[in-house]
């Protein structure tokens, strides 16, 4: 049993980026993916979409929930996965990437679930293999299927997402989970407002099409969203904030600077959360307004959504060969 398809064509070989993605898109990757949610919550989980197929996920860089989602996603659906770590991997001993994909490529996977410290790795190594390849994440640069799981949260909680206010705050300069939910939302027409020492914006932040504020109490007036991301200090050369007790005075997200939000504002987090730095462990921790653990659950969802559909254009693909 699959989960009830749209009737929009996906048109994508991979899914590398928010970027590439259209707005049908988006929305058909979120219906389906709201689809599974129920699939999910069953005692049965187990389909045979991707029966037969193998999928390997492939960690440059650690990762609790990216990697046990997408694991129970290709799981769920019925394919062979495998989690391959680089850090006992020929990659170890000095093989390059491109060795590496032509390596993978000759067992013939179907899918490779790729993150990679590095900007634009996961592009290269898609251009070296035949399988479909997913970008869990590459460096500053995207996070696609995070972006459709805050997406989908959203959109479950709320109804829609068109008109509504969000504010991303935070590192946002080190943050490819920021990139790709700015292309998502103003897709969508979601109106974003970044809020950030201007040590932690990305240059030309300006070309985002985003509002940008430096102070907590202005970004967050009025938003219907409010989304923080953690300080990425394994990102940062040099000193970018004073000290974390310092950085969570000003904009470590509490009671006090949430009460200018709207009074149901919702309280986002990718995770992992660093308590105390970026956000207070009370307003973390609201059953009302945080939907922290729903994004978790949501993963699940949105990743057997993205697994199907471009398993559905390896079939196609498959069938004129």
């Amino acid at each position: 049993m699959t989960a009830e398809p749209t009737s929009h064509y996906f048109p994508h070989r991979h899914l590398l980026g928010i970027e590439e993605l259209s707005a049908p898109d988006i929305v058909h990757l979120l219906d389906l993916a709201d689809s599974y949610v129920a699939l999910n919550r069953r005692a049965e989980k187990k389909q045979d979409t991707l029966r037969g197929r193998t999928q390997i996920n492939m960690f440059f860089e650690a990762s609790t929930r990216t990697r046990t989602s997408f694991e129970l996603a290709g799981k769920r659906l019925g394919a062979d996965v495998i989690n391959m770590s680089p850090t006992t991997s020929a990659i170890k001993k000095g093989e390059t990437l491109i060795d590496t994909a032509a390596t993978l490529n000759a067992m013939h996977p179907d899918v490779l679930v790729v993150r990679h410290p590095d900007s634009g790795a996961v592009k290269l190594l898609a251009n070296a293999v035949n399988a479909a390849v997913i970008n869990a994440g590459d460096g500053s640069h995207e996070h696609p299927t995070q972006a459709l799981l805050d997406a989908l949260t959203i959109r479950r909680r709320l109804g829609t997402l068109s008109g509504l206010t969000v504010a991303i705050c935070g590192d946002i300069a080190h943050s490819r989970v920021a990139r790709s939910n700015i292309l998502l939302f103003n897709t969508l027409g979601v109106r974003v407002r970044l809020v950030a020492p201007p040590t932690l914006l990305p240059t030309a932040v300006e070309r985002y099409g985003v509002e940008v504020h430096h102070n907590m109490r202005e970004g967050l007036k009025d938003v219907d969203i409010v989304m923080m991301l953690r300080l990425q200090l394994e990102r940062m050369q040099g000193s970018f904030v004073p000290s974390e007790r310092e950085y969570f005075h000003y904009y470590g997200l509490d009671y006090d600077k949430l009460a200018v939000a709207k009074p149901d504002a919702l309280i986002m987090h990718p995770g992992p959360m660093n308590r105390g730095v970026e956000i207070d462990s009370e307003v973390a921790d609201d059953i009302n307004r945080s939907v922290i653990l729903d994004q978790v659950e949501m993963g699940v969802a949105v990743r057997q959504a993205c697994l199907e559909v471009l398993a559905h254009n390896l079939d196609k693909s498959d069938h004129n060969q």
